[in-house]
């Protein structure tokens, strides 16, 4: 039996929608810390932290936080809970100078960042953020850079080849899915 014009049309409209929606829930994020001001350094008033900057945003496996700062007088230290909660610049898992530090997120859990200037962590230069686990990504995707003000500033990444060869069998299976209707 043969499908109408307008039917085909509409599974065709129907796959590419389906294909767009996976897309964007595998591509990565690059969240800018501070939002779109993009600056990483001691917070203007004591009322702003950086945690409550990243609690505005849903950051998953795969995503990178990105920090821009001035090379040579900062830098990006992560480090574990406690050293975060005591400013412990001592011993970090971590240390970025290069002025514009990109981590990617590889886990789900809580991650920890302080400045490792003299002082600045103190005076609230510090960031903890959690991601979510692959499982609950699907579920709540990272929001888009519309839904904050002063919040993320959210800029997608490069999709890597092992996404991209999924995505290839994705087409492929509805390019052969509506050959079949046919």
């Amino acid at each position: 039996m043969f499908l109408s014009a307008s039917m085909a049309s509409s599974s065709l409209h129907v796959a590419i929608f389906s294909l767009i929606f996976l897309f964007s829930l595998a591509a990565a994020n690059e969240v800018t810390v501070g939002g779109k001001s993009g600056d990483w350094k001691i917070p203007p008033s004591s009322s702003y932290s950086f945690t409550e900057w990243a609690q505005k945003a849903r950051f998953k496996v795969g995503d990178f936080i990105v920090f821009r700062y001035e090379s040579g007088k900062d830098s990006v230290l992560e480090v574990t809970k406690e050293a975060y909660n005591s400013c412990n610049t001592t011993n970090p898992l971590a240390n970025y100078t290069d002025g514009e530090t990109k981590v990617k997120l590889d886990r789900s859990g809580p991650f920890y960042f302080i400045s490792g200037a003299n002082g600045h962590c103190e005076k609230g230069q510090k960031l903890s953020l959690v991601v979510i686990s692959p499982r609950h990504s699907v579920i709540s995707p990272a929001p888009s850079p519309v839904e904050f003000e002063d919040g993320p500033a959210l800029a997608p990444a490069p999709i890597s080849g092992s996404v991209r060869l999924g995505g290839c069998y994705v087409v492929l299976g509805l390019v052969l899915g509506l050959c079949a209707w046919f």
